[in-house]
């Protein structure tokens, strides 16, 4: 008898958990600021974007974690090497929904690159008339 108890607990906890994950959906918000930074370990020549309002972004819910962060990381990538002639760039998108936020993060790394390091980096920034990050749908629901 207490091997069907402990069966069916098991078999009813697992649907719960099988539960959960679905209603963790991401979520769309109005917008949020991010900016881009790409280097190489090939290379000393490091690049940093404005930072940019998106539109439409879509965030993982609780902790607003930008969702495919690898998306957007992709586009500078791409962009760093289409564009700019830089293939092979490790990039990193750093964004929040509040502006003051990235724009703390952006004095930090752009200190670390421009002040603490001074003269190591080749530092380059790329104007949001050049490069725009587009917003990624990530509606993983089925249609």
């Amino acid at each position: 008898m207490k091997f069907i108890r402990h069966i069916t607990l098991a078999a009813s906890l697992l649907a719960v958990l099988a539960y959960v994950p679905s209603l963790a959906q991401n979520r769309v918000v109005p917008k949020a600021y991010m900016f881009g930074f790409a280097a190489s370990f090939t290379d000393s020549i490091v690049f940093f974007t404005d930072i940019q309002e998106v539109d439409s972004v879509w965030v993982m819910p609780k902790k607003n974690i930008l969702a495919g962060r690898s998306n957007y990381s992709y586009q500078l990538r791409n962009f760093c090497a289409d564009s700019l002639g830089f293939k092979n760039r490790t990039v990193v998108v750093v964004s929040s929904l509040k502006r003051k936020d990235v724009e703390k993060k952006y004095a930090k790394m752009k200190k670390d690159y421009t002040v603490k390091h001074a003269g190591k980096y080749d530092v380059h920034y790329i104007d949001a008339s050049e490069f725009r990050f587009t917003p990624v749908n990530m509606d993983n629901r089925k249609k």
